[in-house]
């Protein structure tokens, strides 16, 4: 895809660092540019506990008390994540 874009001159002079920062084309600069900035986006919409979803409602965890302390675990995960804790918490250490 060819790409034709006006830019002021902000941006111009942006642009124009990073092609002398990494001795970069054009070409190649505005492909970094935009896969760091669709990369950004990703990280946006993805769902901030997708990492919960690989135990949430999930058979075989080895544990017995998931549904009926689900609340009280997930608060606790979420709080001893906040304090550097989580590893110890999710082993079933307490």
């Amino acid at each position: 895809m060819r790409v034709n874009a006006r830019l002021d001159a902000e941006t111009h002079r942006q642009l124009e660092y990073l092609l002398e920062a990494t001795g970069s084309g054009v070409s190649d600069v505005l492909k970094a540019s935009l896969l760091h900035y669709y990369q950004k986006v990703r990280a946006e919409q993805t769902p901030r506990l997708r990492h919960l979803s690989a135990s949430i409602g999930k058979v075989g965890s080895g544990r017995s008390d998931v549904s009926v302390r689900a609340k009280e675990l997930l608060t606790d995960a979420l709080g001893d994540k906040a304090s550097g804790q989580h590893a110890r918490r999710v082993r079933g250490a307490r």
